[in-house]
């Protein structure tokens, strides 16, 4: 679609069009509506981002927790999204060895009991090794520095599915 066709869009289309955007929060999409048209992808991230940051901890937390776990237990029964199955794949977490499988469930555990939210990382242009070493590294730090680092993760998965989605 091109982002003209986008911004065309009535408020159901808008929102159908952006739907996978943010991990099923559809809020976003839908508080930013009225910022449009948008003249180019950037602008319609950045809005997307200024409706994020003006959002409640609250509204944010639940983004965070809207999230799965990376190899966890929703990608093995397949209700992950089309974009979440397709990104987590192509960073090879669905070839995992027995080895690298029981380290990420370790981490994914401690991870959400120190924070109170799974591990989010923009998983494109990494490897298994690269995405654990980074998980070992994060679940080091105190919970508001990982707070924003997840949103900020979160702003990288947006820009990557809006780059896939919008022609400009």
């Amino acid at each position: 679609m091109t982002l003209d066709e986008l911004n065309a869009q009535d408020a159901r289309g808008f929102a159908s069009a952006l739907d996978g955007v943010f991990e099923h929060s559809p809020w976003i999409v839908a508080r930013t509506l009225d910022a449009r048209p948008f003249a180019s992808i950037d602008a319609l991230h950045d809005a997307l981002l200024a409706t994020l940051d003006r959002a409640t901890a609250d509204e944010q937390l639940a983004l965070l927790r809207a999230h799965p776990e990376l190899a966890g237990k929703a990608a093995f029964r397949g209700e992950l999204t089309a974009d979440s199955t397709a990104e987590q794949s192509g960073a090879g977490l669905n070839q995992c060895s027995p080895q690298e499988f029981a380290r990420l469930q370790e981490l994914n555990a401690a991870y959400n009991a120190k924070f109170g939210f799974p591990f989010i990382i923009a998983v494109k242009g990494l490897d298994r090794a690269a995405i654990i070493e980074r998980f070992t590294e994060r679940l080091k730090r105190d919970r508001p520095t990982e707070f924003e680092e997840a949103l900020q993760q979160i702003a990288r998965i947006a820009w990557l599915r809006l780059e896939a989605l919008v022609e400009e």
